[in-house]
């Protein structure tokens, strides 16, 4: 005959299989807030990385661009969005001679065309290795060399061919350097030097392609689309900014600390809302498993009297009814924790793109370190919630317990 070893957990699992719509009702309750928890706190957590990331990845504090372009700047920059807009060059060097003005350095986008010539539809960046200070330190973390005229770089969510080039307007380029994640739209753009876009206008022109962007007669000029500056060390920059709209005109200028203040308001809210669902779930949660719990253990009480009978304790009785809870916060935990991964990592970048929001997505020290915290509060959930009933069954009398209802 099989025999089993009737400890306080064994005994604790036997009675949650004896009656399995009931403990699947208890795990469903926790799950609920092990959802709710996890999913919220891994969501806000990419947020707020990603937007530490941009943060530090964008490094300059003015963008000076044309009239009228500040919201396909900000479209470029957050969400990779491929856009165009020009100005005369001669703006970068009468902005880097102005006061206050640490360093300053022009770019030129472009929009490559979504046909048969081009790998996918992606903005094209080109930067001035003499005075750029944004571009090249990024590239130094992936690539050690020196970037070659009819090189390019590409951002880290751009899929490459076999042989390490991107074909663009016709002709396949070598990438020289993959850049590391910046949580922005940048991810998803190619960079470029000045002569390496000046070579790629030139080869498209031979062959007849034309552009979303300005007339070729333009595109000789070479204008360019933004002049990105750092402030001198103490210098606002949105006393510079004001300052350099008041000395040019036609030009309109992004300070990059009200774009992420802005994002960082956005996100804030979005986090106190998680934490304040969080926290009402985990007290609903509580609730009703206390009333579950105690319904359950009044209906057992002859149960637990058998139990007295047999020789078990006052303590063993709370320690079966603790261990029950406790099983049952763990196994909600587990699945509510599997369910939210499920919904949310195979899901992160549309997740990222709906809420055009910056997204890094955790490393997997946080993500375990948070798994655990998610399973620790399940964990003691159920207990904390069955505490009340376990103390009052214990305490009943035997005696009276089992002459009840005769």
């Amino acid at each position: 005959m099989k025999k089993y070893v009737l400890n306080t957990s064994a005994l604790s699992l036997q009675n949650l299989k004896a009656k399995p719509a009931r403990s699947v009702c208890l795990i469903t309750i926790v799950a609920i807030l092990a959802f709710a928890l996890f999913g919220g706190s891994i969501l806000a957590l990419n947020l707020q990385q990603g937007l530490a990331a941009m943060t530090k990845r964008f490094g300059a504090d003015l963008m000076v661009v044309p009239e009228g372009a500040a919201e396909n700047a900000q479209a470029v920059l957050l969400r990779g969005e491929p856009k165009y807009f020009y100005f005369d060059a001669e703006i970068a060097d009468k902005v880097a001679a102005a006061e206050g003005i640490a360093c300053a350095s022009p770019q030129f986008f472009l929009t490559s065309l979504s046909e048969s010539c081009c790998d996918a539809m992606l903005q094209l960046i080109a930067y001035d290795p003499a005075t750029d200070f944004v571009v090249q330190p990024w590239v130094a973390e992936k690539y050690s060399g020196r970037i070659e005229d009819g090189q390019v770089v590409t951002g880290s969510r751009i899929a490459l061919r076999s042989d390490n080039t991107i074909r663009l307007l016709n002709h396949n380029y070598p990438v020289a350097a993959r850049l590391s994640k910046s949580a922005s739209g940048l991810d998803t753009s190619v960079f470029m030097t000045m002569n390496t876009m000046r070579l790629l206008i030139a080869r498209a022109n031979a062959e007849g392609y034309g552009f979303l962007a300005v007339q070729d007669k333009e595109m000789r000029r070479m204008k360019i689309s933004a002049v990105l500056v750092k402030a001198a060390p103490g210098e606002n920059p949105r006393t510079l900014a004001a300052a350099i709209r008041r000395a040019h005109e036609g030009v309109e200028v992004v300070v990059s600390q009200s774009v992420f203040s802005s994002m960082a308001g956005t996100l804030s809210g979005f986090m106190s809302y998680v934490y304040i669902f969080s926290a009402v779930m985990w007290v609903m949660a509580v609730i009703v498993l206390a009333a579950v719990f105690s319904g359950t253990i009044h209906e057992r009480k002859k149960e637990f009297a058998v139990l007295r009978i047999l020789g078990a304790t006052r303590k063993r009785l709370v320690g079966i009814v603790l261990s029950e809870s406790s099983i049952v916060g763990i196994a909600g935990g587990i699945v509510g924790i599997a369910l939210a991964s499920l919904a949310v990592f195979p899901f992160s970048a549309l997740i990222s793109e709906r809420l055009a929001l910056p997204w890094l997505d955790a490393s997997f020290f946080n993500i375990v370190s948070l798994v655990l915290f998610c399973l620790l509060l399940s964990a003691l959930t159920g207990p904390l919630a069955s505490l009340y009933a376990a103390l009052k069954i214990s305490g009943a009398e035997t005696y009276i317990t089992m002459r009840e209802g005769e």
